[in-house]
């Protein structure tokens, strides 16, 4: 196990004990990455269903703000993120009593498997906040950045692995996906009470007002930051515009890659080949986004998420493939993916880090805040819209529109920058 000289011993038993949730937590987004084709090809669900699918963690979002305030003012935040943990996980072992059958499958699993992954969701506004308030307290701030970035990438590697396993697991038997689920519930359990071992040391503050004044406060809060800063107001603005972008046609993909007749060995290799990419352009782009302002850092994110859809678009009538150990490689397809790595490797760094830029230090928690829950409100529709729009236009039309709303959130930022350099240069 990773263990440098400068670590102090309660940083060196934090980082093992974040690596192994970070390995066990890999291993299960693995399996997470083909949750929509295991609704589409295991469970014979509709179109319209996966759109649903992908309003899930999105909605989730919404209560952000709400779960912030119970968790300030929780005494025993390990014990409370414990008990959570185990009530959104158990749930997926309702699979247990799933039929084994293809055949007997009906409209009642496929509505309470997305039943199941609501509850699951539902775990992030809490999870992910309070990791990093355990790890913050422990790691120092010249390593927090170094241990944080190691372990996630340790995390990306094994789902590299999980996603290629669970894709022959289930082409062996693609109902397989109920043992999937078993080891899901059981790691996402693990995993959590593995990371509580940490020595935190709970500093709950008093807080007087009720949960409904503290939300009210954060939601004006929230109203006078995106009035007062005009640069973050924009920031949002070409984010909200990529999100329409990326949501709408979120669905509408994996109903196309499953129009392809794709085994999940195929669907992982896909998956697998972009992550690839991200892990090895990762390094490059953390350094490059502390040294150029996110809105730039934004514009080559959204540029190369439009290449992405731009080749998915010439897929539709491009279809020429070769078949390598029974896995369809598209050329189109193999370009396209190839811009969701670049994509990938931006925007999981633009996302956590984009919005503290515009903020003192003391509001960085405001900012993400309203980064968030504007990710909920367009989390609640527009995955639908995207599967509304695939039926009246097809997936070609829907591709095309998804570069509309990136080419004006590229604009949006492109104007913005030069409004900033004016100002500065005056």
């Amino acid at each position: 196990m990773f263990s440098a000289k400068n670590l102090t011993p309660e940083e060196s038993k934090t980082f093992k004990l974040h690596v192994i949730y970070s390995i066990i937590d890999g291993i299960l987004y693995g399996i997470l990455a083909l949750n929509e084709f295991i609704l589409l090809k295991s469970l014979k669900g509709a179109d319209y269903q996966v759109g649903f699918l992908f309003m899930l963690p999105n909605v989730v979002l919404l209560f952000a703000i709400v779960f912030n305030e119970l968790i300030k003012r929780t005494a025993q935040k390990k014990k409370f993120l414990n008990i959570f943990t185990v009530v959104t996980r158990l749930p997926l072992l309702l699979v247990l009593f799933f039929p084994n059958d293809l055949k007997e499958i009906t409209v009642f699993h496929q509505y309470t498997f997305l039943f199941i992954l609501l509850i699951y969701y539902f775990s992030t506004p809490v999870i992910l906040p309070m990791i990093n308030l355990f790890l913050k307290q422990v790691y120092t701030h010249k390593n927090f950045g170094k241990m944080y970035s190691i372990a996630t990438s340790i995390s990306k590697i094994a789902a590299l692995f999980s996603t290629f396993f669970a894709g022959l697991i289930l082409d062996i038997n693609q109902m397989y996906f109920r043992q999937l689920y078993i080891v899901m519930a059981v790691g996402g359990i693990a995993s959590i009470f593995i990371l509580t071992r940490i020595d935190f040391q709970d500093r709950t503050p008093i807080i007087k007002n009720t949960i409904l004044k503290s939300i009210g406060k954060s939601l004006k809060r929230m109203k006078d930051i995106l009035v007062s800063n005009k640069p973050f107001l924009h920031f949002e603005i070409g984010f909200m515009l990529y999100g329409l972008a990326f949501l709408t046609t979120s669905g509408v993909i994996s109903v196309f890659l499953n129009s392809l007749d794709l085994n999940y060995s195929s669907l992982a290799f896909y998956k697998n080949g972009y992550n690839t990419i991200n892990i090895l352009l990762l390094p490059f782009f953390g350094r490059l986004i502390g040294r150029i302002d996110p809105r730039k850092f934004g514009i080559i994110t959204f540029s190369s998420l439009a290449g992405f859809l731009f080749f998915l678009f010439v897929t539709t009538f491009f279809d020429a493939y070769f078949e390598v150990w029974k896995i369809k490689v598209y050329y189109s397809l193999l370009i396209s993916y190839a811009f969701y790595g670049v994509f990938s490797a931006t925007m999981g760094l633009l996302w956590f880090i984009g919005s503290a830029y515009f903020s003192k230090n003391e509001e960085a928690a405001d900012y993400q805040s309203i980064h968030l829950s504007l990710t909920g409100v367009r989390g609640t529709f527009a995955p639908l819209v995207g599967i509304y729009f695939y039926l009246l236009i097809d997936f070609g039309g829907v591709f095309l529109m998804g570069i509309g709303f990136l080419s004006l959130a590229i604009l949006t930022l492109f104007i913005s920058l030069k409004q900033s350099n004016r100002v500065y240069s005056n």
